[in-house]
């Protein structure tokens, strides 16, 4: 896959950003989703320092991976937990992503969507390949499930693990780069915020 160099992509990102802000809003868009406006609490941004955890996950193609590799491949990483049958956060938190896909437009590739499965015991490969279509994943974001205990330590890494799925709480956390500190998003996210986070994050470099 072709990666584009830091300058090139922070060019693309706000490109795309410009274009997307005056682009008028559709009244059937906004009227589809200003129930997800309403009913989304502010959220809480904080800047966090994870350590990556030694564990292996399975990709929704089937390959098993390395997590510490996935993340390091040079791309900005945009990470979140979900689960394929979860009926409240997870389809917003997915939508979201969709969106943020769409605009990254062209650039969609060059960073890297992570979402792993909080409920591996039922997230097969299979479920979660079927999840990711759903939501129209392109092959920049990948979806990842493995043992329980590969789940639980991954989660218990970022500080999201709860006990539980059904106790899940949403949760994004974006890294511009290897090495960088991670952008904890509480609370739902939107792709504009996402979006902004990357263009601000890879200017600063």
């Amino acid at each position: 896959m072709t990666r584009l160099l830091p300058r090139a992509l922070t060019s693309a990102l706000a490109t795309a950003a410009m274009v997307l802000s005056t682009v008028p809003v559709r009244a059937h868009d906004a009227d589809a989703h200003a129930h997800h406006r309403q009913a989304t609490p502010e959220t809480t941004r904080s800047i966090v320092e994870y350590t990556i955890p030694d564990v292996k996950l399975v990709r929704a193609d089937g390959r098993t991976v390395e997590l510490s590799r996935e993340l390091d491949d040079g791309r900005p990483v945009v990470l979140d937990f979900i689960y394929t049958t979860c009926t409240s956060i997870c389809p917003l938190t997915s939508q979201t992503f969709a969106d943020l896909q769409r605009k990254l437009g062209a650039q969609r590739d060059a960073v890297h969507l992570v979402s792993i499965s909080i409920d591996p015991e039922q997230d097969t490969p299979a479920r979660l390949h079927d999840y990711a279509e759903k939501f129209g994943a392109g092959p920049a974001w990948q979806h990842y499930t493995g043992t329980l205990a590969a789940s639980i330590a991954t989660q218990r890494a970022f500080n999201v693990y709860r006990g539980g799925k059904m106790n899940h709480a949403p949760v994004t956390l974006v890294r511009i780069a290897p090495g960088n500190r991670w952008i904890r998003i509480d609370g739902f996210a939107t792709a504009e915020q996402l979006l902004g986070e990357l263009r601000s994050g890879l200017a600063a470099r």
